[in-house]
């Protein structure tokens, strides 16, 4: 029996519409998952932006405590034993410094202060054991001469901070540090004439560390550390960690080939490297980032290369979803194209084609284009799911931006207040001196240390005690302009930048509206808490031109200001 045209035409028409529909899906899904794979590694690649900064913020902050102890005078003078009648004293006192710094920081195995004399001899020296810490003396104290990080640190000049290459620590007598993953940082010690005349020493947890900078991460985001030849210094497989120091080969090049572009022996042309990994018999998909990041102010040995992966079944979960609804609109309409595709092939030609074309349209533009979504009729629908599904893909784009600005903003301001942090002040204050230099003006740095605080928290509790922190950072950003900045350093110290400060009076004017608003009692639940602060005040140029030295001045001047009310 032979079909009439019209049967042929609509048979035609429906395997046409049935093609095209499949085509139509196929592309909104490839466009859905290419555009959700590519929103995930821009996330993947903040993330790992945001912990390489906390990593080199943190070594710096460890290389500044190094530092601290080896301009102090005191470190000094014991190693000249300049003043013997005062020798023990000064001796204690460091070692009370060495103590309280530890206290602070639970990721320091060990604190050092080693001479040059007597073939590098501990003078001073804390560790970190089972039971807590512990001050090593007598017989205990070894001779560290013959150690890289001994005969390295003494070699570079005064202010330099030497850091060595991660390893597994061998030193005998380590305490909690002996086999543990770690790295030295030191400074040297130099007498009047700039001899070096020793050097102190702080040996680095490396598991604490990172574990700290990454506790914040999702469960599904995998760490990765390696040095500058590529060996794995952190992976998620624990036998690939330091497998140099068992004599095996585990190498970020082999496992993630385009990240040796990164290594330091192979100058790249971008700091980060975007990698997808296939799956395989053994492990899941990947997507992952590496970034490369230089500790240019520091003497370092090599160079640190860190990843995050994230499985792309996680990226892609959201896809599946609207793959189903693109599989039921497509199965929709081919099945009513079947039934109605000999009536409907002229009214359906035009639709769809203009359909397609806004398909398309999106998927190279990242445009919605104009869906007939006014029909009430199948196509109608049709349109107006295709319209729905490109809001939803454009929504999730927009929610990946969101938290990338979100990871941003995180990494620059302080999380109780909203305020910028030291990061974002320290910025802010370069580019005020680079301005005032450029163009001969002046400003003042205030820095406000708040008075009575610890007895509110020790009194009222610490919710309190966050109340008056919030309190004073609402009130200096109702004092300062707009070109100006306050900040909260950490705990309850605060910094106001001032620019084109004017003169003394003006000066003195700022401060006085800072100490009536520091004043002013803080309401909390029934009571009003009285704070109150101390301010010191640095002002360029005068007071120094260097932020280092600002600081330092304003900090001073805080603390004779606040001493002198006792």
């Amino acid at each position: 029996m032979k079909l009439s045209i019209a049967w042929r035409l609509g048979l035609v028409l429906a395997g046409v519409s049935i093609l095209g529909a499949g085509i139509t899906g196929y592309f909104a899904y490839q466009a859905n998952r290419d555009h959700l794979v590519k929103a995930s590694e821009d996330r993947l690649l903040t993330a790992t932006r945001v912990l390489m900064r906390q990593v080199t913020v943190a070594l710096n902050d460890i290389a500044a405590d190094a530092g601290l102890v080896a301009r102090h005078p005191q470190s000094g003078r014991i190693l000249q034993r300049s003043l013997p009648d005062f020798q023990t004293l000064g001796e204690n006192n460091v070692a009370e410094l060495f103590k309280g710094m530890m206290q602070v920081h639970p990721e320091y195995f060990q604190i050092r202060l080693i001479e040059t004399a007597h073939y590098g001899q501990e003078r001073i020296r804390f560790d970190r054991d089972l039971t807590g810490l512990l001050r090593i003396t007598g017989d205990g104290l070894q001779e560290k001469g013959h150690f890289a990080y001994v005969f390295e640190t003494l070699r570079l000049p005064p202010g330099a901070v030497y850091v060595s290459r991660a390893a597994i620590n061998h030193e005998s007598g380590a305490h909690a540090g002996a086999e543990q993953p770690s790295l030295q940082v030191a400074a040297p010690i130099h007498d009047r004439q700039g001899k070096a005349i020793g050097l102190v020493v702080i040996n680095v947890d490396l598991n604490r560390l990172f574990a700290q900078l990454a506790s914040d991460l999702p469960p599904e985001f995998k760490l990765y550390l390696a040095n500058s030849r590529g060996d794995y210094l952190i992976h998620p497989d624990p036998a690939r960690r330091f497998a140099f120091d068992r004599g095996q080969e585990a190498l970020i090049q082999t496992e993630f080939p385009a990240a040796g572009a990164l290594l330091s022996g192979q100058p790249p042309p971008r700091d980060f490297a975007v990698i997808s990994k296939p799956a395989t018999k053994d492990a899941p998909a990947l997507a992952a980032t590496f970034v490369h990041q230089s500790l240019a102010e520091l003497s370092t040995e090599e160079d640190f290369i860190m990843g995050l992966s994230q499985p792309l079944a996680s990226v892609l979960q959201d896809s599946r979803h609207l793959a189903l609804q693109i599989l039921g609109i497509v199965s929709g309409f081919s099945a009513l194209a079947i039934l109605l595709a000999a009536l409907l092939a002229r009214a359906l030609s035009r639709p769809l084609l203009h359909i397609m074309k806004a398909i398309r349209r999106f998927t190279t533009e990242g445009k919605i284009g104009a869906l007939p979504v006014a029909r009430n009729d199948e196509v109608g629908e049709l349109a107006r799911s295709i319209e729905q599904m490109e809001m939803q893909i454009n929504q999730q784009i927009k929610n990946l931006h969101a938290q990338r600005e979100a990871l941003d903003h995180l990494a620059s301001h302080d999380t109780l207040t909203g305020m910028p942090n030291r990061r974002l002040f320290l910025e802010r204050l370069d580019l005020a001196l680079a301005r005032a230099k450029r163009q001969k003006t002046r400003f003042a740095l205030f820095f406000i240390d708040l008075d009575g605080f610890k007895e509110i928290n020790d009194s009222h509790g610490h919710e309190a005690g966050d109340r008056v922190l919030q309190t004073v950072a609402e009130r200096l950003g109702m004092i300062v302009r707009e070109t100006d900045i306050a900040a909260r350093l950490g705990g309850d110290e605060f910094v106001v930048l001032v620019e084109d400060s004017g003169d003394e009076a003006a000066i003195a004017q700022i401060r006085d509206k800072l100490k009536t608003s520091l004043s002013r009692p803080v309401p909390y639940r029934d009571i009003a808490l009285q704070s109150g602060g101390s301010i010191g005040i640095a002002c360029y140029p005068q007071d120094g031109d260097t932020t280092a030295a600002l600081i330092s001045a304003a900090d001073s001047a805080m603390y004779r200001h606040k001493t002198g009310k006792r």
